[in-house]
């Protein structure tokens, strides 16, 4: 059995792979949002969101590859 501090849940997988991989995608991303919280409407930074989910899903992709399914 695997203890909490060394199991890979997906979720940790996610964190590690979206806080390395993707950070300047996250980082666009939040700095749309900041500018835009005032002024919120639908779809306002979306093209942001796309590309920091797209760099998501690649990262788990790549994770899963690495070590098989993560799930």
């Amino acid at each position: 059995m695997q203890t909490a501090k060394t199991s890979t849940t997906p979720l940790r997988q996610l964190a590690l792979h979206s806080t390395t991989t993707c950070s300047s995608h996250a980082t666009t991303y939040g700095k749309c949002i900041l500018a835009a919280y005032t002024d919120v409407r639908k779809d306002s930074c979306k093209q942001e969101f796309e590309k920091f989910g797209q760099c998501l899903r690649e990262a788990v992709c790549l994770a899963r590859d690495d070590k098989g399914s993560i799930f």
